[in-house]
């Protein structure tokens, strides 16, 4: 029995007050894709903008010291609720950002090498010759996999991907894809169109044994469980805020300190600098050193209030919830004459993300029936093409569960199903 009250919780969601097509309620199934704001993180922000507006570190004045103070605590509260420290979390747009602010980084230490420019201490691990590889999954979202392809193209590198067994999970088989060739690893902890969750100690294993560094996608495992870097053992992780609650416009990275000094800036302007001259520039040290211009303050005190929001009801009983809100549609979907799912049928192992096809119907049809009844559910690839055509399916109707979630959504998702094969005759 989940132990978060639904309806509370509801109340807190001024989305949940209005009604959608046909003056129904609405039944939001797409927090994979965003979720929704709860008046705290709302007023959190609109606070920020009302008392405390200004640019942050700058200013000699009473607003930016207290602007400058509510960024640096929202860094901290933030960083925390991953375990880790203030000075290792980087404030970026979104979590695609994140992800190629690394690539960049690899990039750019690349091109100072190549040219024999000197290199930060440590910066080595962060050079490409053409030979070497970087591995991704068959799983990932075009925002993990779309970088590393640009960033092989640009230096000679190779692209190399660890594939999917028939249920739906990685296959660590070949471990010859991790070998002294191997520079970074980029992997999904939770794929948002299988809903897989990743085995990621095993897979930093495999890497520590080649030197390779870890990049994790925490996009859909942050908002949804309880994560521990230092636990993980991984050498980045990027998730955004939007899907956990907090604003649009803001995403972080976190990186291992030493990992962080070693990397090379990726946009460049003020704030992250050192010392300018007119004949050259030293930078910052992180997290300052990739925060060029003037930073999403509100954003980041309004994704604070996310945080604190997700703590309280507690990251186990968050996934408790959802774990229990799959299993009911897993089951449900089960019986559905010509459903079948995308991922893993069991629980095992599984987020809150359901994916699936109906014989002889779209995804696009399915997804605008259920419209029609107040079902929110995203339709098409999902940003993860390569799974698709691993699995040979052109697109799917995704439902994926969170916190405001509960049973009777679910009923209303198997309901909506079948609704959409009695109107397409199917």
């Amino acid at each position: 029995m989940s132990k978060l009250d639904v309806a509370a919780i509801k109340a807190d969601f001024p989305i949940f007050k209005r009604t959608v097509r046909n003056d129904h309620r609405l039944v939001y199934l797409d927090s994979g894709a965003t979720s929704q704001k709860p008046f705290q993180v709302l007023d959190a922000e609109r606070n920020f903008y009302e008392t405390h507006n200004a640019a942050v570190h700058r200013g000699a004045h009473l607003l930016a010291e207290e602007a400058t103070d509510a960024f640096e605590h929202a860094r901290a509260n933030i960083a925390s609720f991953i375990g880790a420290q203030a000075d290792d979390l980087v404030f970026t747009k979104n979590a695609t950002e994140a992800i190629n602010l690394v690539s960049y980084s690899f990039l750019n230490a690349t091109l100072k090498s190549q040219r024999g420019a000197p290199l930060p201490k440590g910066a080595e691990r962060f050079v490409l010759a053409e030979g070497d590889e970087i591995l991704v999954s068959e799983m990932e979202h075009h925002a993990n996999l779309v970088p590393w392809q640009e960033l092989c193209e640009k230096t000679g590198a190779t692209l190399r991907w660890i594939g999917l067994t028939e249920d739906g999970r990685l296959d660590l088989s070949d471990t010859s894809l991790f070998n002294k060739r191997t520079k970074i690893v980029a992997v999904t902890h939770q794929s948002n169109l299988l809903g897989t969750v990743n085995d990621v100690p095993a897979i930093v294993k495999l890497a520590e044994t080649v030197g390779a560094l870890v990049f994790l996608d925490a996009c859909q495992s942050v908002p949804h469980m309880p994560v521990d870097v230092v636990a993980l053992g991984v050498d980045f992780i990027a998730w955004s805020g939007h899907k956990m609650l907090g604003p649009l416009g803001i995403g972080c990275l976190w990186g291992k300190p030493e990992v962080l000094s070693a990397m090379p800036p990726f946009i460049s302007g003020g704030s992250m600098i050192e010392s300018v001259s007119m004949e050259r520039t030293t930078f910052a040290a992180p997290p300052k050193r990739f925060e060029a211009g003037v930073p999403m303050a509100a954003q980041a005190v309004g994704m604070s209030a996310a945080a604190d929001y997700l703590r309280a009801l507690g990251m186990d009983n968050v996934a408790e919830h959802e774990h229990m809100l799959t299993e009911a549609a897993l089951a449900g979907l089960a019986d559905i004459p010509g459903l079948r799912v995308i991922g893993p049928e069991n629980s095992v192992d599984r987020g809150s993300a359901v994916s699936f096809v109906l014989e002889g119907l779209h995804p696009h049809d399915v997804g605008q029936v259920m419209d029609e009844s107040g079902i929110a559910v995203r339709v098409g690839q999902h940003c993860a093409k390569p799974a698709c055509i691993r699995y040979g399916v052109q697109a799917t109707t995704r439902a994926t569960f969170y916190i405001y979630n509960d049973l009777e959504d679910v009923e209303a998702l198997v309901a909506g199903i079948y609704s959409a094969k009695k109107f397409f005759g199917v």
